[in-house]
């Protein structure tokens, strides 16, 4: 059972330790300088709740302000006891290059202490950016995945997460953002993972394609490409730009260890120095045991139940681990697999041979 565990937790190991023979595109590999979404944030009101709304006091406020707006007054210190109303946050992101007019999703999310956004309509209501300025207006039918039903003896069951929802479409963007996507005779390429190597063999490629001094690599996250100015030939150019292929380079020595699950992901150049490591296990039982005392016969006592404490200490077998000069990844598996050992035992090895500076490679535990 341990061996096939620790071959289950590797499973993703003869992706990573494959060589990397394949070209990529680079428009897998980066992003454009400039070219990004936008978050948007917003709050709001969503009406026409089946008895599953809130009654803290900013919706009541939010409810009296928006009635307002319509001229209706509430006299002072009515309150407004609606479990229809719920307030909300909303939140999206404004893609590049939107334009006025275009329909983008909106999350819903409760703030207050709504059971259910289901069946539930949310008002117009502005998004603004990080500069304060608003970008989009939202309103629309809410679709919640999940649901919640409750009993009056306080039994409930929960599906999903009812109080979150989406609105498809639902905000309308009112105001365009500035790209610099036009500006300037360069285009910056900034790769999803900084890599040296890769940036060199972009640069390359490029260099292969329009000719030498046309890419430049800045550093291990930036190549930079001479563009043309005129924005329709810019738009073809980068087009063109996409779709070169180049050879990423190989990763670094690696291995990144999952705590919690157990879950160990070993790079293909991992490698250790000569060492050898003994990894023993002890184990400690506590069992809590009751102990039941009656009384004698017409003593008038009562029957007391107690609990004893029973300790058990289990020293393991020691396993010794023998690593000759540049062990690879297969043979440290195999020789972990061959004494059974748990993904917890790896991790401790591991842990004790980059302790001893025998671990040749990155070790990231999360």
């Amino acid at each position: 059972m341990k061996c096939s565990r620790i071959l289950s937790a590797l499973g993703l190991i003869a992706a990573l330790a494959a060589p990397a023979a394949h070209a990529d595109r680079i428009k897998d590999l980066v992003s454009i300088a400039g070219v990004r979404a936008n978050q948007l944030v917003g709050y709001g009101l969503v009406v026409g709740l089946d008895g599953t709304g809130d009654n803290t006091v900013y919706t009541t406020q939010s409810l009296k302000s928006m009635l307002a707006q319509f001229g209706i007054t509430i006299p002072p210190g009515v309150t407004i006891q609606s479990k229809n109303v719920a307030a909300v946050s909303l939140h999206t992101e404004l893609p590049p290059f939107a334009k006025t007019g275009q329909l983008i999703d909106v999350t819903v999310s409760s703030i207050g202490n709504a059971k259910s956004l289901r069946g539930g309509t949310l008002l117009m209501s502005p998004l603004k950016g990080a500069d304060g300025n608003v970008y989009a207006i939202a309103q629309g039918n809410v679709v919640v995945g999940g649901f919640g039903i409750s009993g009056s003896d306080g039994s409930k069951v929960t599906v999903n997460v009812p109080s979150v929802g989406r609105i498809p479409g639902g905000a309308s963007v009112e105001r365009v953002i500035a790209n610099p996507f036009n500006v300037g005779q360069f285009i910056d390429l900034n790769l999803h993972t900084a890599d040296f190597t890769t940036a060199q063999h972009m640069a390359a490629a490029i260099n292969r394609l329009l000719g030498e001094n046309s890419a430049a690599a800045l550093d291990g996250r930036t190549v930079r490409v001479v563009a043309p100015q005129n924005p329709d030939q810019r738009v073809g150019f980068v087009a063109e730009l996409e779709k070169v292929e180049v050879e990423p380079g190989e990763g670094a020595a690696r291995i990144i260890v999952n705590s919690r699950t157990g879950t160990i992901v070993i790079g293909k150049h991992v490698t250790v120095a000569p060492a050898a490591v003994t990894h023993g296990s002890l184990s400690v039982t506590i069992t809590n045991r009751p102990v039941i005392s009656q009384p004698e016969a017409l003593s008038r006592g009562e029957t007391v139940v107690e609990k004893t404490t029973d300790i058990q200490v289990n020293q393991g077998t020691g396993r010794m681990f023998l690593f000759e000069t540049g062990v690879s990844l297969d043979q440290i598996v195999r020789a972990v697999n061959q004494v059974g050992a748990a993904p917890g035992d790896l991790i401790a090895i591991l842990e004790a041979l980059k302790e001893a500076g025998a671990l040749q490679a990155e070790l990231i535990v999360i």
